[in-house]
């Protein structure tokens, strides 16, 4: 089995979410390291950085991720929004460094009002940058799968091939598969779980997986729509899940919901996994 977790939530404290995920029987965890509304936020003070470690030790957390602000767009072709994106992308990954996370989680980006290969060269180029930059940064940063849509680049496996063969420090970049985002894009997660993953592996390799997003999807297959939905209640269905929390190569690989949070149904959700992992 997997490591299965939750996006806790990071109100009231960084810590809380640790505590959140620990409560229901978590082994994996992601949060925001700040207000991601927001350009400027607040930098975890080394206190803070402190007590968050010392929760995360006593705790049943095997590892924690970080989601990268929503604002982010590395692949911009607005110079002001570019620049901005590439600011908040480096000290996020400062906050993870001070925190001592796994990875952090980057949606690629949208190429609007430019073209594909271009939106990949500011992406790589972005990348390169904040890793030259910041030093201390020696974890990952894990390229999300897309659902395809317009001008998002990640909705094909070649998207994020293309990004990773020219990262320098090839050892920091890897893959967050989002098992909505896949499907929504074209992957027939549902009826060929083998064909996928070793196509996956033909294109990236997976042992780039460093985590996944466990989502089912609200809309139809190659939809192109991002919408996640609770685990066996969406179009992908519950038999994909049962192959992917009991595939031997991703047991020590988070395992994370973002299904909605309405009605309480993380804890069913969780349950749900745990059961199917037997």
């Amino acid at each position: 089995m997997g490591l299965l977790g939750i996006h806790g939530s990071i109100s009231g404290g960084l810590y809380n979410a640790i505590n959140e995920a620990d409560a229901l029987g978590c082994s994996a965890l992601q949060i925001f390291t700040a207000n991601q509304r927001m350009w400027t936020v607040k930098t975890p003070s080394e206190e803070d950085a402190a007590q968050f470690r010392a929760v995360w030790k006593k705790s049943g957390i095997k590892k924690i991720v970080s989601h990268n602000s929503y604002l982010v767009n590395l692949a911009s072709f607005n110079p002001e929004l570019l620049e901005k994106s590439r600011a908040a992308f480096i000290a996020e990954l400062e906050r993870v460094a001070a925190l001592g996370l796994d990875a952090l989680i980057l949606h690629p980006g949208s190429f609007t009002g430019g073209d594909f290969d271009g939106g990949v060269a500011h992406i790589t180029e972005s990348i390169n940058m904040a890793f030259s930059k910041v030093k201390g940064f020696s974890s990952k940063v894990l390229l999300e799968t897309t659902a395809g849509s317009g001008s998002s680049i990640g909705g094909k496996f070649q998207d994020l091939a293309l990004i990773i063969k020219n990262i320098k420090q090839v050892e920091k970049i890897g893959v967050c598969f989002d098992t909505a985002h896949v499907f929504e894009a074209g992957y027939d997660t549902k009826g060929d779980y083998k064909g996928v993953f070793g196509e996956f592996d033909r294109v990236i390799g997976v042992e780039k997986i460093g985590c996944f997003h466990v989502n089912d999807s609200k809309t139809e297959f190659e939809s192109k729509a991002d919408r996640h939905w609770h685990i066996g209640k969406g179009f992908i269905g519950v038999d994909f899940f049962e192959k992917l929390v009991n595939d031997k190569r991703f047991k020590n690989t988070p395992m994370i919901l973002e299904t909605p949070k309405e009605g309480g149904m993380d804890p069913v959700n969780i349950k749900l996994l745990k059961k199917l992992a037997g």
